[in-house]
């Protein structure tokens, strides 16, 4: 199924046109009407007269989330404040909250864009969307609100939180399409389970999951355990939120070339990466109005994939986000991520789906603990058993890693659980 037919099969070089006439407009606009890059732009004695073909984006600064925030609240926009008509904004937890605003125009390329997105799953007009993200600054929920009332299906604007009734509702009114966490949607299983039912026993047959790093072994454990079909939904705060989806086929998010022009380099250098390579996704807006942004650094790990996919759309695709380059760990010299440790984890059917890694100094030493829980599916209750499957899981870790983690197994139900996004480091380690 397609939602705009003729852009999502357009062919490449059409595409590549359109791209490339949008960037050149967009040069000039920021350039014009940005306080921020027509400060950088005269920095580096560029001109939009330099910026002619895809090739000449190299050319271009990049832009990072520090510059958001030290250009807060205003610097980074590029029409005045009568033309806007929302903020969304980030937590700010870090540090000064990212903000960013959109024009009605922004608005209604946010929201055909993750219709595309949505049509390309397999969501349509009969469907009943379940939306368990946060509504409000954070733009999850509104994203797919919006989306979903545009295609035509019913949206159930729950949010995060509040599970005993998000399983009731999904009972009594019959949904057949999740949007949350995959973290959160696994604590909905679980719960589920404690109130004396199943995700099996409703009609859901879709979950669309983001908002933070999840490998394909916890797709497996999500299907195996709810019957139903997950997939991986892409966005951030600084671009509108959700965005990009994986289409049937499940082979990488596709990316709509005709509003967002993307590379993918490597983390340290900034230099561009070829096809198929691992670096850090940064996307260049070429359609939005309020806050333009000129290769946006998103701190993401992926894979870029440009080879038409199999469902026969064109634009190119992202393999699913591997991790942050700003969330990675140093451990002892070793970059560690924690979907590494989560992809292990996932493949041992001993253990469950919550974990929790916490580092320590110990002696100017580095110390890693992985605390995970046991399987509620496995009776394991001998202490050689629990040894054993100890040296098992720490002996997977020091393959894939590096280097050696400590594991704690506790029992089912010990860890926190998170309504929004997982809470999966704690960081000790005086720096």
């Amino acid at each position: 199924m397609y939602w705009s037919p003729v852009i999502e099969r357009m062919p490449l070089e059409e595409l590549k046109r359109i791209q490339e006439k949008k960037l050149r407009a967009l040069v000039r606009n920021v350039y014009e009407y940005s306080p921020f890059y027509k400060r950088k732009f005269r920095e580096l004695g560029i001109h939009p007269e330099d910026i002619r073909g895809l090739e000449d984006l190299k050319k271009l600064p990049f832009t990072r989330k520090q510059d958001l925030r030290d250009n807060y609240p205003f610097g980074m926009f590029a029409v005045p404040i009568s033309q806007i008509v929302r903020f969304h904004a980030s937590s700010g937890t870090t540090g000064k909250p990212t903000l960013v605003g959109y024009t009605e125009d922004d608005i209604r390329i946010w929201v055909e864009s993750l219709c595309r997105g949505l049509v390309s799953c397999g969501v349509c007009n009969e469907d009943i969307m379940q939306i368990a993200y946060g509504y409000g600054l954070f733009t999850g929920g509104l994203g797919f609100h919006y989306a979903a009332e545009k295609i035509g299906a019913t949206a159930l604007p729950v949010s995060a939180g509040n599970t005993e009734r998000q399983i009731n509702l999904m009972k009594d009114l019959g949904v057949t399409v999740i949007a949350c966490t995959p973290s959160y949607f696994l604590y909905m299983a679980e719960y589920a389970e404690k109130m004396g039912t199943s995700i099996k026993e409703t009609n859901l047959r879709m979950g669309i999951f983001g908002a933070e790093p999840w490998s394909e072994e916890t797709r497996k454990r999500i299907e195996d355990k709810t019957g139903i079909t997950a997939y991986d939904v892409y966005g951030t705060s600084e671009l509108s939120g959700p965005l990009f989806t994986e289409c049937v086929e499940r082979d990488g998010l596709h990316i709509w070339a005709d509003h967002f022009l993307i590379e993918v380099i490597d983390p340290k250098t900034g230099e561009n990466l070829g096809e198929g390579e691992r670096g850090e996704l940064v996307v260049t807006t070429l359609s939005k109005e309020a806050m333009p942004l000129i290769r946006w650094r998103t701190g993401d790990i992926t894979i870029m994939e440009t080879e038409k996919c199999n469902c026969g759309r064109t634009h190119p695709r992202i393999l699913r986000i591997l991790g942050r380059s700003d969330d990675m760990l140093i451990v002892r010299g070793v970059n560690v991520f924690p979907s590494q440790i989560e992809h292990v984890l996932m493949q041992i059917p001993e253990v469950g789906e919550h974990y929790m890694i916490i580092l320590e100094r110990k002696e100017e030493l580095d110390e890693m603990t992985v605390q995970v829980e046991l399987s509620d599916k496995v009776k394991i209750d001998k202490p050689a058993d629990i040894l054993n499957l100890t040296r098992k899981v720490e002996d997977r870790l020091r393959v894939v890693l590096g280097i050696s983690a400590k594991v704690e197994l506790v029992n089912p139900g010990t860890l926190q659980r998170f309504e929004g996004k997982a809470k999966r480091v704690i960081d000790k380690r005086k720096i």
